[in-house]
């Protein structure tokens, strides 16, 4: 599969586009990415959620009227876009969107890909990551950064949950593993397992 990058332009959440010979995927949908997908004429058949925080849903709503199947880890809940506390924030208000798959734990097959799914909670109640095998890359969301970790100080964040998930569910994989993340650049499970200076 051919992997491109977009990246938002308010506070640079990455999507990322998966075009293959049964469909195209993307991971995530910030706002923006509609657009840029549509200048492209590119359809999207499945986008598969890292979690549901306002910065990566953006643009749900919009790919859904496209025709596009949206999977995550929970139903579309204000909560877990935090929508809840946003207003007095000032954070954006989100078009609702339908989560049509809820996933599971475990590996499925999405347009012939096999993907490994690890709830890593910590960050997000809700968060997951996707691991292709066949392509040898993980997309962490905003659980695991080139250096660094998803903040844990928001609605249903714990640094120790996240954590024990990241030591658990992903420094498992090979340290070759590609991981491309939610923000920044890309980095590798040996490179994270290695130097990370919050999971020493």
């Amino acid at each position: 599969m051919k992997i491109s990058r977009f990246t938002s332009k308010n506070i640079g959440t990455n999507s990322y586009l998966l075009e293959g010979s049964e469909g195209n995927l993307l991971i995530d949908a910030p706002g923006g990415v509609a657009d840029w997908l549509k200048d492209q004429e590119i359809r999207i058949h499945t986008v598969l959620l890292t979690h549901q925080h306002y910065d990566h849903v953006e643009d749900a709503a919009a790919l859904q009227q496209t025709g596009a199947i949206i999977g995550a880890w929970a139903p579309y809940s204000k909560d877990l876009t935090l929508e809840t506390w946003g207003e007095a924030w000032g954070l954006p208000k989100i078009k609702p969107f339908r989560v049509d798959e809820c996933f599971v734990e475990g590996e499925a097959e999405v347009l012939g890909q096999r993907i490994g799914m690890s709830h890593v909670p910590g960050h997000s109640a809700d968060s997951l990551t996707f691991f292709f095998a066949e392509l040898g890359v993980l997309f962490a969301g905003d659980t695991l950064f080139h250096g660094s970790v998803g903040r844990c100080d928001l609605p249903g964040g714990s640094f120790e949950e996240l954590k024990q998930g990241i030591e658990q569910k992903l420094f498992i994989l090979a340290d070759e593993t590609q991981v491309c993340s939610g923000h920044g650049d890309e980095s590798s499970i040996g490179r994270e397992r290695r130097t990370n200076p919050f999971l020493k």
